[in-house]
């Protein structure tokens, strides 16, 4: 019973440790985009101003560029700094990171269009402090004089009906800060970002490096694997065939000696299917198709010479290309550890959703690592045809770490 009572009691304190960092968590968010309001709105007040400005120079450029339709130099640079300031606030405060190729004309079309939702955003801001600072004089007001207003004390049913109504005001307020901000996002991706048009031609461009990519990766596997038999397989058989042409050869006369010739060779042919194996499981494990990716790592944490450890924190089982993907990228990262990195551990952190999975390997070994190297540039075509993204930190020294993220869908 006491043991019970202790975890109930040791429960409930962390229970609403975490309600209160939920809470601190949605009081810091709040607070953080207010700013990113507030800046906003002054940030408006500027480019009001630098509109105004550009209004008769533009309109003088246009009379006299005869026919050569150009925004002024001072007007264009303006727009331009104006324009990547309001795309880092929006990237700081909201999150928004599209768009980052566009000129003058377009920077100017976007400050445009947002100059009245940043100062709207700036009035529902001041609107929402000033009844904040209303609601609270007005309750300490009741509080220190018990009296609403002429003397009159404050009913129950005055007191809910004023709380029920400035709830409803900040629901209405905070639903029109989150307006502005979605019509930020959505104006600086719509004017800033790149046209359906470049949207489209952009992916086809990508697609043609990925395919291409593709291809590299499929033949520097070939060539790999030709590699494997022929310095591996291929030596340890033709060994064997010399000493089996040497046991018949001593069969004859020398038969102690031809049963050390026969016992070198079943040695040999034992090696060889090993070589045999590590190729074939080099190509592709069969535990993937099985048990799965964390099986499949787990073996290659037992082959490994140096101590790997393994943390796997995918909830899902991620497709079958992200599978494979991310297995090797983690047998190449371990099997370049154990050859040049004279590393001491290896440690894999494989997290996740059904969204994107990310893959982190860091060895404590002399670090180097070139990313143009084969081993690693084949990985990164592997990822960049999955739309993913790698990447590899390694400098002299040490560690080295390889990140990678896999999308799922």
């Amino acid at each position: 019973m006491n043991e019970t009572s202790n975890v109930i009691e040791s429960a409930e304190p962390t229970e609403a440790a975490a309600q209160q960092d939920r809470r601190r968590g949605f009081v810091a968010r709040l607070a953080w985009a207010a700013a990113g309001l507030l800046l906003g709105a002054m940030s408006a007040g500027a480019e009001l101003f630098l509109l105004a400005v550009a209004a008769p120079v533009m309109a003088y450029a246009l009379a006299f560029s005869r026919g050569q339709r150009t925004v002024p130099k001072v007007v264009a640079d303006g727009a331009l700094k104006l324009s990547e300031l309001e795309r880092r606030r929006l990237s700081v405060f909201f999150g928004h990171t599209e768009g980052a190729d566009y000129g003058a004309v377009r920077a100017l079309a976007y400050l445009v269009l947002r100059v009245p939702i940043g100062l709207l955003g700036g009035v529902i801001l001041l609107l929402t402090v000033y009844g904040a600072v209303v609601v609270v004089a007005l309750a300490a007001s009741w509080w220190i004089t018990g009296e609403y207003m002429d003397g009159i004390p404050p009913e129950p049913w005055i007191v809910a009906y004023t709380a029920i109504f400035c709830l409803v005001l900040a629901f209405i307020a905070i639903q029109g800060l989150v307006g502005v901000v979605v019509l930020e996002r959505k104006v600086a991706r719509r004017s800033l970002g790149p046209s359906p048009l470049e949207a489209y031609e952009r992916r086809i461009a990508q697609l043609s490096v990925s395919r291409a990519e593709v291809i590299d990766a499929v033949d520097d596997e070939r060539r790999r694997i030709e590699r494997d038999l022929h310095d591996g397989v291929q030596q340890r058989l033709v060994a064997l065939g010399m000493l089996i042409g040497r046991a018949r050869r001593a069969s004859g006369g020398d038969e102690e000696r031809a049963r050390e010739l026969l016992r070198q060779a079943h040695e040999e042919s034992q090696r060889a299917l090993e070589d045999l194996r590590e190729v074939a499981w080099r190509v592709y494990p069969a535990a993937l198709d099985g048990e799965g990716l964390q099986t499949a790592l787990e073996t290659v944490a037992e082959r490994s010479p140096v101590p790997v450890t393994i943390d796997y924190e995918l909830a899902v089982r991620p497709p079958h290309a992200v599978e494979t993907a991310a297995y090797f990228i983690v047998c190449e990262a371990v099997t370049n550890a154990n050859k040049h990195s004279a590393a001491d551990r290896v440690a894999v952190r494989l997290t996740g959703d059904e969204r994107m999975i990310h893959v982190r390997i860091e060895d404590d070994g002399n670090g180097g690592a070139d990313p143009a190297g084969g081993g690693l540039a084949g990985l990164a075509r592997r990822v960049a045809a999955l739309d993913g993204t790698f990447g590899v930190d390694s400098p002299p020294g040490g560690p080295t770490v390889i990140r990678a993220e896999l999308p799922c869908a």
